[in-house]
């Protein structure tokens, strides 16, 4: 067999192991786990852009390019004797099987919430030196993220508001509270108390499901694209967009808005 023949897995695992050997690449060679963070950083959100997008073409490629970040760290482990590719496969087989039960066992859960109060149960159990419900949250998750997580995390043990309602009144609370921060022109509280009105927005998002990055990705793209319509317009008509007064870009904007932009 062939290297073009081989299992494309373990043709993957090969080529990261040359691409670090003695006369294999130079930089992949100077690589370690730490040098190799903000590439997998980035080729994780390649393949949110690519989802967003739905181009499946550039999707699987994302894809590829994330996975070989974890042959890349897995190579160098493997190099440092600490894990392999392998163990890292057989962690998470194990791992997935061990925390659906009502799909490899014998237990009966016929919801999703049923499916993560389960999963966060066994995951605590399994965590023996971690007794907080929000240990294990990544501390470099998106903020609006890692609020999430942390909203989501101790619903499952019942620290959660009733009904959606609730958690609406809160934005409405903190809202009043950032306009007096306003008033007193107090620069610390008012940040304070953004913080606050974009935690409870999280927490209302989180009730009906919503992401709260994909809202705001949207929001932001929708914002590129009509402020690209203002842009568009001003070179059509032979001006700088600087020379525009702030009530003619106002019409534009409402023009892109009219357009579904």
């Amino acid at each position: 067999m062939n290297n073009n023949e081989k299992n494309p897995l373990l043709r993957l695992k090969e080529i990261a192991a040359i691409l670090r050997a003695p006369d294999g690449c130079p930089w992949d060679r100077e690589q370690n786990f730490t040098s190799l963070k903000p590439y997998l950083i980035e080729e994780a959100y390649e393949v949110i852009d690519a989802i967003d997008k739905g181009d499946m073409k550039d999707f699987r490629e994302e894809l590829g390019d994330l996975l070989y970040q974890v042959y890349a760290h897995a190579q160098i482990a493997d190099e440092q004797s600490l894990f392999t590719v392998e163990d890292v496969a057989q962690g998470i087989v194990d791992k997935l099987i061990r925390r659906h039960p009502h799909v490899f066992g014998d237990e009966n859960i016929n919801d999703s919430k049923g499916v993560k109060d389960r999963w966060e149960k066994i995951k605590k159990e399994e965590k023996d030196g971690r007794r907080s419900v929000l240990a294990g949250i990544p501390r470099h998750l998106p903020a609006l993220t890692m609020a999430y997580r942390v909203q989501e995390k101790v619903s499952h043990v019942g620290f959660d508001w009733e009904k959606i309602d609730d958690a609406v009144k809160k934005i409405d609370e903190e809202l009043e509270e950032f306009k007096e921060a306003v008033s007193n022109n107090s620069t610390e509280a008012m940040k304070d108390e953004a913080g606050d009105i974009l935690f409870s927005i999280v927490n209302v998002l989180r009730f009906s499901g919503i992401d709260p990055e994909d809202a705001l990705r949207g929001t932001v793209n929708k914002f590129i694209k009509r402020f690209a319509h203002i842009e568009s317009v001003s070179a059509e008509q032979g001006r700088s967009i600087n020379s525009m007064t702030l009530e003619e870009m106002d019409k534009l904007w409402e023009e892109a808005k009219k357009k579904a932009l």
